[in-house]
């Protein structure tokens, strides 16, 4: 399946754009979820929302449903959120303050450590030990207000991946903001049109007139990392949307932007939904000196996406036209899609 993909050896100045069976081929997906998704941090909630002994939160990674939960012991779990006796769910929706994970099929109950407390109606099965049985634990992260699972004991440490990023933005402190909203878009474009399309400020003239005009153009730059990009440029005019300073993009492999500003944070969770379609989760973080911008900021913030989803949905009908091989690629403008693709074919490659 690998010789489908582009030569990831190749320098960004002979580089060519990702080949376009992964935007098209079905069979892509199941693959991506194998190779991507969970071999990766997953960004799934934010610290605000598992307080408390026994918060816990459910999700679902590459096919995987999880439930994340604060401990008696105020430390984070993670868990497949399937029961050892008949895959029942542990829980079916977020909640407060449980004592126990009790599955919602036959009652089987597990302390907020994972192990098997009681299991009802087993005292005739032979050699059964409840304290052999415990719940698939998998590996969890706090980092600046905001919680990461991954399902692979291959995937890199979280200081490997999202170290630099915090110290880079000071003095903003990004674990002070406070949670203000989330608002999704369903996009009808492949999951990775979203993220190329992110990756470079190459479309702002084109796409963004708004935003071209805050944002300086001739300065804007790209720097790579081992698992994160960051697009920088100096705010200009910007102080009924965001005040003065500096525009910070960060896109963390595979699927999260973390979009920083003064006084206020934007994380971006791009989930796959289809082949071609996706959806793209904004929540909204502000400092103390962010807040008072953030109806203005919401605002322009849904300009911006509007006009990102027509382009995006217009390339996906490109590419599924048969009508499009890969083209080169700009050495100064989509350094950050070159890195972001060449992570894709590492991936591709070790499924």
């Amino acid at each position: 399946m690998t010789e489908r993909f582009n030569d990831p050896s190749r320098p960004l100045e002979r580089a060519t754009a990702l080949s376009v069976a992964p935007y098209t081929d079905p069979s892509s997906l199941e693959m991506e979820a194998r190779s991507v998704f969970a071999r990766s941090w997953q960004l799934v909630t934010r610290t605000g929302d598992l307080a408390s002994p026994g918060d816990h939160v459910v999700g679902e990674i590459a096919g995987v449903p999880l439930i994340i939960v604060r401990d008696e012991d105020n430390d984070l779990r993670a868990f497949h959120n399937v029961c050892r006796h008949r895959a029942g769910p542990l829980a079916t929706c977020d909640g407060r303050g449980a004592k126990n994970l009790r599955c919602r099929y036959h009652g089987w109950t597990y302390t907020l450590r994972g192990s098997l407390r009681a299991a009802p109606e087993m005292a005739e099965a032979d050699h059964f030990d409840p304290t052999e049985i415990n719940l698939k634990q998998v590996r969890v992260h706090e980092w600046q207000g905001l919680v990461f699972v991954s399902l692979s004991d291959r995937t890199p440490d979280f200081d490997a991946v999202y170290g630099g990023i915090a110290e880079r933005v000071r003095p903003v402190e990004l674990g002070s903001m406070n949670f203000h909203d989330r608002i999704s878009y369903e996009v009808a474009c492949n999951w990775k049109i979203y993220v190329d399309n992110f990756l470079e400020g190459y479309h702002l003239p084109h796409v963004h007139p708004g935003l071209s005009r805050i944002l300086d153009y001739r300065i804007y730059s790209t720097e790579l990392f081992d698992w994160y990009s960051l697009q920088h440029s100096p705010l200009r005019d910007a102080g009924d949307v965001y005040g003065d300073g500096d525009a910070w993009y960060f896109f963390v492999y595979p699927n999260t932007m973390l979009n920083i500003m003064p006084g206020r944070m934007q994380t971006n969770r791009i989930i796959p939904l289809g082949i071609d379609r996706c959806r793209v989760d904004f929540d909204y973080y502000y400092g103390a000196d962010g807040a008072a911008r953030s109806e203005r900021d919401l605002e322009f913030s849904d300009e911006i996406q509007q006009e990102d989803i027509a382009i995006c949905e217009a390339v996906q009908k490109g590419l599924a036209s048969g009508a499009y091989s890969p083209g080169r690629l700009s050495p100064k403008r989509e350094s950050g899609v070159w890195h972001f693709q060449n992570l894709l074919r590492a991936a591709y490659q070790q499924s």
